[in-house]
């Protein structure tokens, strides 16, 4: 039996056509998997479903009826519901009460918290009503969101990159769930670039590139290579790497200790680290244990106590992010939206925003605006990003493009020490390997690289060094040759005293 039906979808926006006469189906307990590059059409697609944007052209049927929401509460009165890539809870509120306040008819209030616990035991995704979202890991974040939508007994679960930060144990949860949840009759609109994810729990995919449907698949019977080739119209190249020995100690990290910003952060817990020229130090860790904090006190968003960072010999831990950006050390945080981009700002002016020192795009506090646009303009070619011009805001751009622009951003800047958070968060197979090998290169040209994921075959793909980052303390780097992810996922969770040999530091 066809749940939803989309027929011949159209939406077209200034400058570009993100859907084109779309047109696939969605069986009822059906998990179908949506495809696709960066800014092949996918946001755009379920934010049609969901009532968030109004086609062009084109019909969609629900169990056989006229479907035409006019905004979220229609298509959630509808039977549809959505979680999205991005959480959209209150740290100091909690969990009752976020999941009343995303609710259109919240059960009363004496009575949500034993509702909440019944639909968390019965699909297997334990939370506390009383806790504050604050005090919640990433995957307890995205039960919330989860138990939010299973609240409303919806027929339709869409689901936007929803494994992205996640433990190996949380995924196992959440596909047990969406099983379950399947064999009820609920079907499931499921987007991720985690190929090897959708072959394991999707009945079906549809992929799109450019807006156009261009195949269908049974994930299955088919292999990770094929949907990715499938996706980009062509045929995808493994990174290629050179293991050199490192070179001279670039960064020196002694006792770096720093409180937790804020009520809901982690404070770095006496962390001593060498980088040298060269090498990519990769550092893995469930979200929440300091990765932010980490990246903010290396890129000088966070100062400290100057003999806590060294540079080439030098004691920086006051100096501010430009003043190290002039030294050669670069960053990019993880949110790439309001953080590592201004998203009311064009992408010429984002360009400028962490380019201006290195990039020498200003003269005497005079913006050179020309050479500002071409460097934004080489970002957007080499890294193959998908927007109308140099003059859209970033806000326009879809996650996994605007995560293309930030990373680029940097990688061209040819700092001494890049440091990355998340670099491959929600951009696609081709786009991922492009990013990596990009790091790759740099590394080959004689710079430091500090992988930040929880991307643990990422880290694998690309690091030397691999180092555990847990509580805000940092295990001691070991070598990636021969390392399992058992061992890993062992450091993941305290075990630092690991039987593998240490990266001289």
């Amino acid at each position: 039996m066809t749940l939803l039906e989309i027929s011949g979808l159209t939406k077209a926006y200034p400058g570009v056509v993100a859907n084109k006469n779309v047109s696939f189906s969605i069986g009822k307990g059906e998990i179908h998997a949506l495809l696709g590059e960066n800014g092949a059409g996918k946001s755009t697609l379920v934010k049609t479903i969901y009532g968030l944007v109004r086609p062009d052209s084109g019909t969609m049927t629900m169990k056989g009826q006229p479907f035409t929401p006019t905004d979220p509460r229609a298509a959630r009165a509808s039977g549809v519901a959505m979680v999205f890539q991005h959480f959209s809870l209150f740290d100091a509120l909690t969990v009752s009460e976020n999941i009343a306040l995303g609710m259109d008819n919240p059960p009363l209030r004496r009575d949500i918290a034993a509702r909440i616990q019944e639909v968390s035991r019965t699909y297997g995704l334990p939370l506390d009503p009383m806790m504050v979202v604050g005090d919640l890991s990433a995957g307890e974040r995205q039960r919330v969101e989860i138990v939010r939508c299973l609240l409303q007994s919806p027929e339709l679960l869409i689901m936007d990159e929803p494994t992205s930060v996640l433990t190996p144990q949380e995924v196992s949860i959440l596909f047990e769930t969406l099983r379950l949840l399947s064999s009820e009759g609920t079907s499931i609109l499921y987007i991720s670039h985690k190929l090897e994810e959708i072959r394991t729990l999707c009945h079906h995919a549809t992929i799109l590139r450019h807006g156009v449907v261009v195949g269908t698949c049974v994930p299955k019977q088919t292999t990770s290579r094929e949907m990715a080739e499938l996706m980009v119209g062509a045929t995808l190249q493994a990174p290629k790497r050179d293991h050199a020995t490192p070179g001279t100690a670039l960064l020196r990290l002694q006792g770096l200790s720093v409180p937790a910003p804020h009520e809901f952060g982690t404070a770095l817990k006496d962390i001593t680290l060498t980088v040298r020229a060269g090498e990519v130090l990769g550092i893995g860790g469930v979200a929440g244990n300091g990765q932010d904090e980490l990246v903010a006190a290396l890129s000088g968003e966070t100062t400290v106590p100057d003999d806590m960072i060294e540079w080439q010999g030098k004691a920086i831990g006051r100096l501010m992010p430009n003043d190290r950006r002039a030294l050669g050390l670069c960053a990019a945080p993880e949110e790439r939206n309001g953080h590592a981009a201004a998203p009311d700002m064009t992408l010429t002016e984002n360009a400028l925003l962490t380019g201006r020192t290195r990039m020498q795009l200003a003269n005497r506090g005079i913006i050179d605006w020309a050479k500002t646009r071409e460097f934004a303009q080489t970002i957007i070619e080499a890294f193959d990003v998908r927007t109308p011009s140099t003059e859209t805001n970033a806000r326009s751009l879809s996650g996994g493009n605007l995560q293309k622009f930030v990373i680029g951003r940097e990688i061209l800047q040819r700092s001494r020490l890049l440091i990355v958070n998340q670099p491959t968060w929600g951009v696609d197979a081709a786009a991922a390997a492009a990013i990596r090998q990009s790091l790759l290169d740099l590394a080959a040209e004689g710079s430091a690289v500090v992988v930040i994921s929880q991307d643990l075959d990422e880290i694998l793909e690309v690091a030397d060094s691999f180092a555990a980052l847990t509580d805000g303390r940092l295990s001691p780097p070991v070598s990636t040759k021969g390392l399992s992810l058992d061992q890993i996922g062992m450091m993941l969770g305290g075990a630092h005293d690991m039987e593998t040999a240490h990266v001289d530091a």
